[in-house]
């Protein structure tokens, strides 16, 4: 668990996650560069770790290119929810 993620669950907020994302890139054998190139998104807004705060329009952007639904990129862990599936994920 990074830093953020750590302060995040300790005050009780919710966390957001972009490992979906990651994996929908490699099941259309996409890299970081493809994805930036068809959403005209900078490199600083592809260093998404937990947490990290995007603008509604980068992620429809994203959508847009990947031609998906937001639930396909991201995933929401609500504070207070049993996190341990979570953190078994951030070992790998």
């Amino acid at each position: 668990m990074n830093y953020v993620s750590a302060k995040w669950k300790e005050h009780g907020m919710s966390t957001v996650s972009y490992k979906k994302l990651w994996k929908l890139l490699i099941d259309k054998d996409m890299k970081k560069k493809d994805l930036r190139e068809a959403t005209g998104i900078s490199t600083a807004s592809m260093w998404l770790g937990k947490n990290e705060n995007l603008t509604t329009d980068v992620l429809l952007r994203i959508c847009d290119a990947l031609k998906c639904d937001i639930s396909d990129i991201m995933e929401i862990s609500f504070a207070g929810e049993d996190q341990s599936n979570n953190e078994e994920d951030e070992k790998v």
